[in-house]
């Protein structure tokens, strides 16, 4: 049930909000928020900026929940709620997005500056300007035109702004979720826009499991001349990585609920060895990635892999140290007919006057934890997919769409 009248006055001040919104969009891409374990100082600047934003913007009610880490300068990692109250208090809408972002990657790649912000075609291009910043920006000005338009909605709202998502969140909503009792309600709808498609269509209920794995492989260093003399940790790593793609083989199993279906086992981040070429290198390090099906147990798969590693290790004489930076069993789905995917149905129909389905995805999200803790929870955002590419870019267009999409589940009684 929705106020049509109401929805269509929201609506209209949300498109008054476009330059308001791009505005905001470049001064939060101004102010870089990178993890530690990325090599940046994490978010308080940028928490900092939002909060005063977001004072100036009309919102009064502010909740924090700031971890402790002193491997950044502040000392913690900002993460925070704000709250609209509404008829009932005790029954919320959440918007859960991040502040942090990727490192930029290789800047020959982008077209300008990553950290500054700028529009074409209709589009707006930095570093994290799709994730998480359209969505963010959204869920604002969603809240702010409800604000604006004098509405009190029937349920009330929290917008939650969160630290550490970019690499493990244990920084971030894990820690809001461990150190308070009952931060969710059971009838709250939870919403993280963080993955999605083009077309807006994917209301994601499901993701597969995580496992982020490093390989230290330890031999001996010495001279290109000599080979003999040494034993080549470079040459040993590379045949593990040919033996890793075992396992897809392994764990072969393909479920259509996710896209790509199957399970994926890929390398990713290649360490930098020895400076010189004639130097054969006695330490090399490389990580990939495992988005597992919920069929398979993590623990399954990483004894897989310690056998292959071990082969290599008796085949080269050398030794393989295994570091795990991320290691996160799937939990069950969200059910398709939970009330908060319904509810999300109604408004992207409306929205985009498109259909919607039910599906899963590789890549991983805060709702995982959140369903963990037997939540239900939908990830949804029509997205252009740019997101940890050079030259990422958020259309304007689906930055008005979404907050039109928030204020609708705003509104909904």
């Amino acid at each position: 049930m929705i106020d049509v009248d109401k929805f269509k006055r929201v609506s209209q001040r949300i498109d008054s909000y476009r330059e308001a919104m791009i505005e905001l969009q470049t001064s939060l891409c101004a102010v870089p928020a990178v993890g530690p374990e990325n090599g940046g100082d994490g978010e308080s600047l940028k928490a900092d900026l939002l909060k005063n934003r977001l004072v100036q913007l009309g919102f009064k009610n502010f909740r924090h929940y700031d971890a402790p880490d002193k491997r950044v300068s502040s000392g913690i990692r900002p993460n925070f709620i704000t709250t609209i109250e509404g008829i009932n208090k005790n029954k919320f809408v959440w918007i859960i997005t991040h502040m942090d972002i990727v490192p930029p990657g290789e800047l020959r790649l982008w077209s300008h500056d990553p950290y500054s912000a700028y529009v074409k075609d209709g589009r707006i291009f930095g570093r994290g300007v799709e994730d998480n910043q359209q969505d963010m920006v959204s869920s604002i000005f969603a809240a702010k035109a409800i604000i604006d338009e004098g509405l009190m909605p029937a349920n009330s709202i929290n917008l939650a702004f969160v630290s550490d998502e970019e690499t493990s969140s244990n920084m971030g909503l894990y820690y809001m979720i461990d150190s308070t009792d009952n931060l969710f309600n059971g009838d709250d709808l939870i919403i993280v826009p963080d993955s999605g498609n083009p077309e807006g269509s994917l209301i994601e209920v499901a993701e597969k499991s995580m496992l982020w794995l490093c390989f230290k492989t330890k031999g001996k260093q010495c001279h290109g001349s000599n080979p003999h003399l040494g034993n080549n940790a470079f040459l040993a790593a590379s045949h593990l990585v040919t033996k890793l793609a075992k396992l897809k083989k392994l764990f072969p199993k393909s479920d259509p609920l996710f896209d790509p279906p199957e399970s994926t086992f890929e390398p990713t981040k290649k360490e930098a060895n020895v400076g010189n070429i004639n130097t054969i290198p006695g330490e090399d390090i490389l990580c990939m990635e495992c988005l597992v099906l919920p069929d398979y147990y993590l623990q399954d798969v990483l004894s897989a892999i310690q056998k292959i590693v071990h082969k290599v290790e008796k085949t080269f004489k050398v030794q393989i140290e295994i570091s795990t930076a991320q290691y996160v069993q799937s939990a069950k789905p969200t059910l398709p007919g939970a009330p908060v995917v319904q509810a999300l149905t109604e408004a992207i129909q409306k929205v985009y006057n498109i259909k919607t389905f039910a599906g899963g995805v590789g890549a991983g999200t805060v709702a995982s934890y959140i369903r963990k803790k037997d939540y239900p929870v939908a990830v949804w955002s029509k997205t252009n997919q740019t997101a940890h590419q050079p030259d990422e870019n958020c259309p304007i267009d689906n930055m008005l769409g979404n907050a039109k999409v928030f204020a609708y589940l705003f509104l909904q009684k």
